[in-house]
């Protein structure tokens, strides 16, 4: 009969402390599921919600076999993946900063759809560190294959509920927002909040 793996009470309550933490906190991907569903609404936001988790699953599995280190280990890699992800934020950044009505954001070719939302997740340096910080303290303490049944549905949960519950908040304040110059300022200041984490994101 199958079973679950048993994981310390004590590792478990620390994982949900730090993904409420990691996951809750302004960041590139709340940033764009808020600004998507508050241009196009939550239906056409929830494609990018479901990505983030499939994108981090898919890191946290790779830096479990070791492909996290090996990126870290090599300044070159860093870099470029630091050089994609920075310039792909400033370009939605700047495309976000210029949509004024709501519906624009296809017609400004800001769209961020599922596969889009999965490949951001690769150009995010700190998003490597922090899958990487995931393996080395609770999947490599071993076995992995079992660590992982408790680990990765838990960060792709938290994934998922942070974006869609940002999200959420953009589709309730749409039709605020579609009253005068408020998806403007709105938008813009979704921009500057993008540009900021580029600035983060470049200091790793």
């Amino acid at each position: 009969m199958f079973s679950l793996p048993t994981i310390n009470a004590a590792d478990y309550l620390a994982l949900l402390a730090l993904g409420t933490a990691m996951s809750f906190t302004p960041g590139p991907n709340t940033t764009l599921s808020t600004a998507l569903a508050a241009n196009l609404g939550l239906r056409r936001a929830l494609r990018f919600c479901l990505a983030v988790p499939v994108g981090w699953a898919l890191m946290l599995g790779l830096c479990s076999v070791g492909l996290g280190a090996a990126i870290a280990a090599q300044p070159v890699l860093r870099l470029g993946i630091k050089a994609v992800g920075l310039g792909y934020l400033l370009w939605l950044a700047w495309k976000l900063a210029r949509t004024t009505q709501l519906g624009q954001v296809d017609a400004a070719g800001l769209q961020v759809g599922f596969w889009q939302g999965v490949a951001l997740q690769f150009v995010n340096i700190k998003g490597w560190m922090f899958a990487l910080s995931v393996t080395a303290g609770w999947v490599l303490p071993g076995p992995v294959g079992e660590r992982l049944l408790w680990v990765l549905p838990t960060m792709a949960a938290f994934a998922f509920t942070s974006n869609f519950t940002y999200a959420l908040v953009g589709a309730l304040l749409r039709g605020w927002l579609a009253q005068g110059a408020r998806l403007a300022w709105f938008n813009r200041g979704m921009a500057a909040v993008l540009v900021l984490t580029a600035v983060w994101m470049g200091q790793a």
